[in-house]
């Protein structure tokens, strides 16, 4: 093949209008469309610890660094080669900068890097043949002439240098093409550029290598890019892996954590004749849910729960806290355990919701919450209830709501040593109870449905109850994940 340095030199330019020129006029395109790109992406990155957009960013670079090339490429095309690798031409240039092409001022030894030059090592008169752009790649005087193939090595990086070693003599003793990269420290700056090498041998009329011409490209930039790609690939992987461990434990947290039965549940539960019987009426029915947000992946730090308190009372709670995560369900893990003990100590709704917030407000991990707490009596059949920033629960009574006036109570962890009041109601046989968290629906929808009252009137337990609010909510989109609580009185 023979030399791209003696390669025909009477070729006139190609007339206006040539093919290459519409290939350079639709890549100067191309790095418009990438340069918009690139500006919005990078903006949106600087706003975001987002590791896609920077990912996103990356990939802009190393597309506009390919059409740079290309360009390059394209405008050596249309120039043709004139004993030298040629200067990039105007096109080529404002592609390559996105701005007008370098004038004269900028030439000279002030000027940037060549990034493609071309060489010919002639073993048979130990000549060797730079282009200009080759000695400007390398930091190099052209005064101190060019490198031979003994001395091309020492300008590399010590590690790279048995792989050149290996091509060079590949392709002059077999006769194999020259294709790959090396490092090169520049003698002009110290900087160390990546260097993409291609070439092959020229063989004379016996057969054998008279010399050896290559193509040599700084892709330094290139590889910067594609270091960044992966780098941001693994980092996206890598928090991905983290998220989806995250989520794995908030799950098995909540499942620990929110009461373990299923169907309804019945207090007090069924014993011996006379055991627990209450004086007032039936035994309380029981049925809560969970349900996920439709809209987020993570898991939130809502909770409901009941349980039997000493003297035949039942605690009935709902509520849930900001945030999402292992942070939220491990608070909410905190404050439920509070709950529980404190009811079981005896603790009324009211203080307890005190003593609640101070213990929101002291923790390491500051939250905001919302929270309701009741506490039934069979024996008087009377609901002591309490509130902190949380819709009331509601109470249905005969095919009809009856609203319950909220008793004072500021959001959990707002406010240091707030008071929570608290409120009485008396409940009847046949009264339906339900609680939720914010996430099941908007007040006015879940309290405006008349039908909703008649169908509870019309069931038999909690259960048939909890699936009509779940027929009615239960496929609504949802923006947070919610938690609802019935309570039937027994007649």
């Amino acid at each position: 093949m023979p030399s791209p340095l003696s390669a025909d030199r009477s070729a006139a330019p190609p007339p206006e209008g040539d093919p290459v020129d519409a290939l350079i006029s639709q890549a100067q395109r191309l790095r418009g469309g990438i340069d918009a790109v690139r500006r919005e992406t990078a903006a949106d990155a600087e706003r975001s610890d987002d590791p896609r957009l920077r990912w996103q960013r990356a990939l802009c670079e190393l597309a506009a660094h390919q059409v740079d090339h290309l360009g390059e490429h394209l405008g050596q095309l249309r120039e043709g080669l004139d004993g030298q690798c040629p200067q990039p031409s105007a096109a080529t240039a404002t592609l390559a900068s996105g701005t007008v092409p370098a004038g004269p001022e900028q030439s000279g030894p002030d000027a940037p890097p060549g990034r493609v030059g071309s060489a010919e090592w002639n073993l048979l008169t130990d000549e060797v043949t730079w282009s200009d752009e080759l000695f400007r790649l390398f930091g190099r005087p052209p005064g101190d002439g060019a490198l031979t193939l003994d001395e091309l090595p020492s300008w590399l990086l010590e590690e790279d240098r048995d792989g050149l070693t290996a091509m060079v003599t590949d392709c002059l003793v077999d006769g194999r093409p020259i294709d790959g990269e090396f490092r090169i420290v520049r003698g002009d700056d110290g900087a160390v550029c990546t260097v993409h090498m291609m070439g092959e041998p020229v063989l004379d009329a016996d057969g054998c290598t008279a010399s050896m011409w290559a193509v040599l490209r700084d892709v330094s930039a290139l590889r910067q890019c594609r270091q960044e790609v992966h780098e941001t690939r693994d980092s996206a992987h890598h928090r991905r892996q983290l998220a989806q461990t995250e989520h794995r434990l908030a799950v098995e947290l909540q499942e620990a954590v929110l009461p373990p039965w299923r169907g309804s549940l019945r207090f007090p539960p069924a014993g011996p004749a006379g055991a627990h019987t209450p004086a007032f009426g039936g035994a309380l029915d029981l049925a809560g849910h969970y349900l996920p947000s439709s809209t987020s992946s993570l898991v939130g730090g809502d909770w409901f729960d009941a349980m039997e308190l000493p003297g035949g009372r039942t605690l009935l709670t709902v509520g849930g806290l900001t945030g999402h995560g292992v942070t939220a369900t491990s608070t909410m893990a905190m404050l439920l355990g509070a709950v529980r003990g404190m009811a079981v100590s005896g603790a009324e709704p009211g203080p307890l919701m005190g003593w609640l917030n101070h213990l929101l407000d002291a923790s390491a991990q500051p939250a905001l919450g919302s929270a309701v707490c009741c506490r039934y009596d069979p024996a008087s059949g009377t609901l002591l209830w309490s509130r902190a920033g949380h819709p009331a629960p509601l109470l249905f009574r005969g095919g009809a709501e009856v609203a319950l006036p909220p008793p004072e109570g500021v959001l959990l962890g707002a406010v240091s040593d707030a008071a929570y009041a608290q409120a009485e109601e008396r409940l009847l046989p046949g009264d339906v109870l339900v609680l939720h968290t914010e996430g099941l629906a908007p007040r006015p929808a879940l309290a405006g449905l008349p039908e909703l009252a008649q169908r509870f009137a019309a069931a038999g337990s909690a259960q048939e109850c909890l699936r009509v609010v779940l027929e009615e909510f239960g496929d609504k989109e949802r923006e947070d994940d919610a938690c609802v609580l019935v309570a039937r009185i027994g007649a």
